[in-house]
């Protein structure tokens, strides 16, 4: 399947700004069963943008305004290919979570298995630990298949109850929050019993029948556990899912503090409001990648900055 995404920020400042600096992370990741084959960011106003690749893989874009503006609008529209992922088995083999303690004496994944920025075995975590009687029983697959289903079943999915950096307690103790907040909190369960676990941002595709609880115009969050002789299987206890053909995988990290789509700084005293708006589609089963896509995303890209030239005459 091949999915078409359109993903609009604009951050608009209360007064103007002399200039600013913006890193990004909108760009799918290409590997496994996903592969890039078109991506495009623009700016308003205009900059000369740069590229890296972070420590753990993830494409960053980086641009400077240095000319005095009151808004600056970031439009990033890929086209990416998914194909469905090797089915997973009914269950591991007994002997995994000995496999599991044997990475982490070797030092696999230690980035994976501590603490981080919003990882942290609080005690209100551990109380959740103690409610979902999170031990090593059965194995290592079959326990995260029922985590994920027991904090979609928890927590209820609420926009606007927390914030971009709020901590694991909030959603903790409100029993309320958004997929960043959920994937945190898994994260930090799986952790806590040895099974490395990493933090993916990303775009989820709707369809009615899913009836998935997560916002359809705005990013996604889920985690990822490393799990022996099947590598990184995702999970999605926002929707209770594991992560298939419908996840587009962005940039994965220890936590969200690792990957934001956007980060920045800018001069001025000023204040900012962030607007966001996200779109995926499918376009096609089967699509003429060198013909097509060129077209595709040049003329959505024009159109969303002429509106805002538009706009800021």
């Amino acid at each position: 399947m091949y999915y078409s995404i359109l993903h609009k920020t604009c951050f608009r400042y209360s007064a103007p700004v002399t200039e600013s600096h913006t890193e990004v992370r909108m760009c799918p990741r290409s590997e496994d069963n996903q592969r890039v084959i078109k991506f495009r960011l623009a700016t308003t106003p205009l900059a000369q943008i740069q590229r890296y690749h972070d420590w753990l893989g993830n494409e960053v874009y980086h641009f400077d305004v240095a000319a005095t503006h009151r808004q600056l609008l970031i439009i990033a529209e890929a086209i990416v290919q998914l194909t469905p992922p090797p089915p997973l088995p009914d269950r591991l083999d007994h002997t995994a979570w000995c496999a599991l303690d044997r990475l982490a004496e070797a030092g696999e994944h230690w980035d994976f298995l501590m603490p981080s920025h919003f990882i942290q075995a609080t005690p209100a975590l551990i109380d959740l630990a103690c409610e979902f009687g999170l031990t090593r029983r059965v194995d290592p697959l079959s326990l995260l298949r029922e985590l994920t289903a027991q904090i979609a079943n928890t927590f209820a999915y609420a926009p606007q109850t927390t914030r971009v950096d709020s901590p694991i307690d909030e959603a903790l103790l409100a029993r309320r929050g958004v997929c960043q907040d959920f994937a945190h909190i898994m994260i930090a369960l799986v952790r806590h019993i040895g099974i490395p676990c990493r933090y993916v941002s990303g775009y989820l595709f709707h369809r009615t029948e899913d009836h998935d609880r997560s916002a359809e115009d705005a990013t996604h969050a889920w985690v990822e556990a490393f799990l022996p002789e099947l590598g990184w299987v995702g999970f999605d206890p926002t929707n209770n899912l594991i992560a298939g053909e419908r996840h587009i995988r962005v940039a994965v990290g220890r936590d969200y503090a690792d990957v934001p789509p956007t980060r920045g700084v800018y001069r001025g005293q000023a204040t900012s409001q962030l607007e966001v708006g996200v779109k995926v589609l499918p376009v096609a089963t089967h699509i003429d990648e060198a013909e097509v896509l060129p077209q595709v995303t040049t003329a959505s890209v024009q159109a969303e900055l002429a509106a805002y030239q538009q706009a800021q005459q």
